[in-house]
């Protein structure tokens, strides 16, 4: 059988510039929300403090961005439109710190080789405007105040394929104005407006005052008053000069698509794996099943140890030290999110204030209480232990086994030991607790409080569970994790990047009670793994941590298969359903919940308490109707 003939060789050759900057406009432009981010982009690096975006068809007709900016030259007008033309860089050490929104200079070529454009511009220091119509290239004088004006009509008039790959005009409006609204979050100093088809469609007012205020309110501007109501202030310096700073939304805000997750990376918005992992890793503890957590956080970090230069849309970003930036995201949303949410709905009790009230989960009988209700109670008075009855009564020392949390021959202290007394402020009356009064309880299973904003209901359960969860966690973290050497080390064939990870991460594995080694150019061998998980499958670890080690944080991993673990007991160390307390008993719970770190959420994520407001309740009794 005679093979196929194969095709005539063709010589090669240089592409034509309008044919490469089509390529380009492919990278580039994908959808009119495209063009819109890259001349928004355009318009906050020519220092515009107010962009205002003008619509039509969804933009498939009709994009008009105009800003105003410093202006442009009319000398220098015929040269933007030209492929890699820009005054953003000028050596290989502007291009390694970019602090520009845009650097590449590509994106007017690419719109203009795909669209019917013009650009109508006039610095402060010109008398008049100029006009450059970028199909003939004529230029003239025109009318327009300090600024920048650029129309793009009919995109996609000169490849009708990628015309036809255009949504719904309402589909492509909204990507129009999400691309406006993430520029809008990040820069609360300009003012934005988005008309369509002659009709306003959206406007973000300029904020101007204290940075972290103008913020705020642009936030709620943005998101709605809502997104404030229900997320907390992140702030957080961390090594290496990274802050972090926005607002994280509470567990209870979390919706089931990925759609109010906003990241930014020196004002630049990014979707990346780093930051997406450590703000998802940080509502682990807090967040129940697969709904996705809402927030709007901006790291900063120096513009040296990140590379936007990644990715034509320059939406993705790579940086020096991923791990550093994974930890100070995931410590930036823990510690925000850690604070007792009860004081900050009514502003009695200082967040994060230890209290020293203990509540034991030891065995208990029918007895009366230790000592008679206090009427009326002081929201910092050490209470007596109370017994919550448990049916096994968790130890430190259960874990022994697992991490050495204690010097041999001294015995650890028990799970549920009070947390350590901290100094308490003057005392607070009776009726100003957060979480109120405990009245009584409801079916074996809930505590009815009274606080001055009305009713609280308590899972007592759920609520018990995360308090032990916390001391168990808090006498753990500066544990070594115990190591378990392997009688027969287990070998897997590994790829060269577990093989490079695990001699790059010697240190680290030992850390996490890991022992991995070479035992052939392409093997791995796993001499050691954490006591805790010794029973498991230890090839599988070693996967999963390298993985993870070569992505993200890897000591993450085994923080969570240790707080599984102490979850567990933890769980069967709270006070169990249908066991009757007694008032004073209740009272310590409320108050030990006050004083625990995610108290609000239960270890699986589900709440530990909810407000019903008395005007929830009046409506319930059509009071005042």
């Amino acid at each position: 059988m005679n093979p196929a003939p194969s095709a005539p060789r063709r010589p090669i050759r240089e592409l034509p510039d309008e044919l490469i900057s089509q390529i380009a406009a492919g990278e580039v432009v994908e959808r009119p929300g495209s063009v819109v981010r890259e001349l928004v982009d355009n318009a906050l690096d020519a220092g515009a403090t107010q962009v205002t975006v003008r619509l039509s068809a969804g933009g498939v007709r009709l994009i008009t961005v105009e800003d105003d900016g410093c202006g442009i030259p009319h000398t220098e007008l015929p040269v933007a439109l030209k492929r890699h033309a820009t005054s953003k860089i000028a050596s290989l050490h502007d291009l390694e710190t970019v602090g520009t929104m845009g650097f590449r200079g590509e994106a007017l070529a690419a719109i203009a080789s795909v669209s019917e454009m013009s650009l109508l511009s006039r610095p402060a220091d010109q008398p008049s405007a100029f006009l450059l119509e970028g199909r003939s290239g004529e230029l003239r004088p025109a009318a327009r105040a300090t600024g920048t004006s650029v129309e793009v009509r009919e995109l996609f008039f000169s490849t009708p394929a990628r015309r036809k790959f255009l949504k719904t005009d309402a589909t492509e409006l909204a990507h129009c104005i999400e691309a406006v609204r993430r520029h809008a979050l990040a820069r609360p100093d300009v003012g934005f407006a988005i008309w369509h088809d002659g009709k306003l469609v959206e406007q973000w007012r300029r904020c101007d005052g204290d940075p972290e205020a103008a913020h705020t309110r642009r936030l709620a501007d943005v998101l709605g008053e809502e997104f404030l109501d229900r997320s907390v202030a992140v702030s957080y310096q961390g090594a290496g000069g990274i802050t972090v700073r926005g607002r994280a939304g509470i567990p209870d805000a979390a919706r089931a698509r990925a759609d109010q997750q906003f990241s930014y990376v020196n004002g630049r918005y990014v979707r990346d794996r780093v930051l997406t992992h450590a703000a998802r890793s940080a509502y682990e503890d807090v967040l129940h099943g697969q709904r996705q957590p809402v927030y709007a956080l901006q790291v900063t970090i120096d513009p040296a140890r990140v590379d936007v230069n990644v990715h034509p849309t320059k939406i993705e970003v790579r940086f020096r030290d991923s791990r550093e930036v994974h930890q100070a995201v995931r410590r930036a949303v823990e510690g925000a999110l850690a604070a007792p949410r009860a004081g900050a709905a009514t502003g009695t009790v200082p967040l994060g204030l230890t209290v020293p009230v203990e509540v034991s989960s030891h065995v208990a009988t029918d007895r009366p209480p230790a000592t008679p209700p206090v009427a009326p109670l002081t929201a910092y008075r050490v209470q007596p232990a109370m017994d919550f009855g448990a049916p096994s009564g968790i130890r430190v020392s259960d874990l022994g086994a697992l991490w050495d949390a204690t010097p041999p021959g001294m015995a650890p202290p028990a799970a549920t030991m009070a947390p350590p007394t901290a100094a308490a402020p003057a005392d607070l009356p009776a009726d100003a607790w957060p979480l109120g009064r405990a009245l009584a309880q409801l079916q074996g299973i809930y505590i009815l409080a009274e606080n001055t904003q009305g009713l609280v209901i308590v899972d007592m359960h759920a609520a018990h569970e995360r308090i032990v969860y916390e001391r168990l966690k808090a006498q753990m973290a500066d544990a070594a994790i115990a190591s378990q050497p392997l009688l027969i080390p287990a070998t897997f064939a590994a790829t060269p990047q577990e093989v490079a990870t695990a001699e790059a991460q010697t240190e680290v594995l030992s850390a996490l009670g890991l022992e991995i080694s070479a035992f052939s150019p392409k093997t791995l061998a796993v001499r050691a793994v954490p006591a805790a998980l010794a029973q498991g499958d230890a090839v599988e670890l070693a996967r999963s941590v390298l993985a993870e080690l070569a992505q993200h944080d890897g000591s993450t991993l085994v923080a969570r298969a240790r707080d599984e673990i102490l979850g567990t007991m933890a769980c069967h160390g709270a006070v169990r359903a249908h066991r009757r307390l007694t008032v004073e008993e209740m009272n310590a719970l409320l108050r030990q919940m006050e004083a625990t770190e995610r108290s609000d959420q239960c270890n699986h994520g589900r709440p530990t308490w909810r407000q019903l407001a008395v005007r929830e309740l009046d409506a319930l009794f059509l009071r005042g109707r």
